[in-house]
């Protein structure tokens, strides 16, 4: 059977399909797997996304009466489960979040010191990397740049990914924040999947100070929303229901003190007129 070391959001849509199979034929996980010779461990591990082997595959949709003209779309599926996602060419695992945000159809991000990656121009991201305490450099950095350019395409590729973010003021008004960046946050802002706010610095002491952080919500309702953190020395997936429960409260407490897309916008036009 193959094993990673966490099924990602394919593998896990699958073990909820061959769940939802095995229910609808009226079997318990013990009576579906005893005449395959699979253990009940086995058939939870499927079930929670450990993909089996593609003739073990057949032998479950056999098993729950699925004749084999219809084995097609649950084939597919297998396959899609199967396949490495695009990130994996440039030396990126499923663990970290661009499988979670190449999976996901919504973002809300909330951004302290940065301009989000979905809206970074490319000169900002070469200036970010350049400016961390290991600078990014050579082949890596070019990796980096274009791993994250790829990125930006799910704003207006389908599926289309619909971003709500907060930034606050402060990441606008400091460097490798210029014009091009702040042209290029305007333009993406007139996407209608896109709503941007600022969190002006009048606004003073708020919740956003302690961290960033990004809330992700799935296609599939039975996935559950997860929340991620991303800090100068690691990350971290949130995946408890009453932690994730916590950052969408406190990303719509950042968003109603911040200004609305429309007033954001009009920030930003202003700043772009004083650099």
């Amino acid at each position: 059977m193959d094993r990673p070391a966490k099924p990602n959001y394919r593998r896990r849509q699958l073990g909820r399909t061959l769940r939802k199979l095995r229910e609808a034929a009226g079997l318990s996980q013990e009576d579906a797997g005893r005449p395959l010779r699979f253990s009940t461990s086995k058939m939870s591990r499927i079930e929670q996304g450990y993909i089996p082997g593609y003739n073990d595959f057949l032998a479950l949709l056999d098993r729950y009466g699925i004749i084999s003209s219809d084995y097609g779309e649950y084939v597919r599926m297998f396959d899609y489960a199967k396949e490495k996602g695009w990130w994996h060419a440039f030396g990126l695992s499923d663990r970290g979040f661009v499988s979670v945000e190449a999976e996901a159809s919504w973002i809300r991000n909330y951004q302290l010191g940065f301009v989000p990656g979905l809206l970074q121009t490319e000169d900002y991201m070469r200036a970010t990397f350049a400016g961390a305490r290991d600078p990014v450099e050579g082949e890596l950095l070019e990796n980096q740049v274009r791993v994250r350019l790829r990125r930006q395409n799910r704003l207006t590729e389908a599926p289309v990914l619909n971003l709500h973010t907060v930034v606050d003021e402060f990441a606008l008004r400091r460097e490798p924040c210029d014009a091009a960046e702040l042209r290029r946050m305007l333009a993406a802002g007139e996407l209608p999947n896109v709503e941007i706010q600022v969190l002006p610095q009048t606004v003073g002491s708020h919740d956003g100070l302690y961290s960033n952080f990004i809330l992700a919500g799935f296609p599939d309702r039975a996935e559950p929303d997860l929340a991620y953190l991303s800090y100068g020395f690691g990350s971290l997936q949130i995946e408890k229901e009453a932690e994730v429960r916590a950052a969408r409260l406190t990303f719509d407490h950042l968003a109603d003190r911040a200004l609305d897309h429309e007033d954001s916008r009009k920030l930003i036009a202003r700043m772009i007129a004083e650099v």
